[in-house]
């Protein structure tokens, strides 16, 4: 007759065997789904971005200020690129934070490079941000000579 602390037969788990809590709970999961799904999504993106920038009209040859201007005259492009931007950076920092994990020894030495990691990702993803949605191609003060072609003269 068996008890059900034996060692387990077959592969099988003994009735009485509970797992222990981690404190990390389920992010560790969840983070490594989001690399799955942001990576697939980035390939997309990336792709299309460079289809578009490279191929489509006058190539790479037409892929200068104006272009990128409007190009982000549009907000469909706007949110493209800033999803792009958004996606990038957590999928980039989503790794780096493992691999802190995997070879950081020391905790303190771990707690430093994460607080590094994200404070860069905060500064990159707010800069990045806010040059999208700032941007302007025409502004209010500048002399003709210094404006684009597009502008509408001042």
């Amino acid at each position: 007759m068996s008890t059900p602390i034996e060692a387990p037969r077959a592969g099988r788990i003994a009735p009485r065997y509970t797992r222990s809590k981690s404190g990390k709970g389920n992010f560790e999961m969840f983070a490594w789904l989001f690399m799955r799904i942001s990576g697939a999504l980035l390939v997309v993106l990336i792709f299309t971005h460079l289809f578009v920038n490279l191929m489509v009209g006058d190539g790479i040859h037409a892929v200068d200020f104006g272009f990128v201007a409007g190009k982000w005259a549009s907000p469909l492009w706007q949110i493209w690129d800033l999803v792009m931007l958004w996606l990038a950076m957590l999928h980039g920092t989503n790794g780096v934070r493992t691999i802190i994990n995997d070879y950081a020894e020391k905790n303190s030495t771990r707690m430093w490079l994460k607080t590094v990691l994200y404070s860069a990702t905060v500064v990159i993803i707010v800069l990045g941000t806010l040059v999208i949605f700032t941007f302007d191609p025409c502004p209010a003060n500048a002399t003709l000579d210094q404006l684009p072609s597009f502008c509408p003269a001042p």
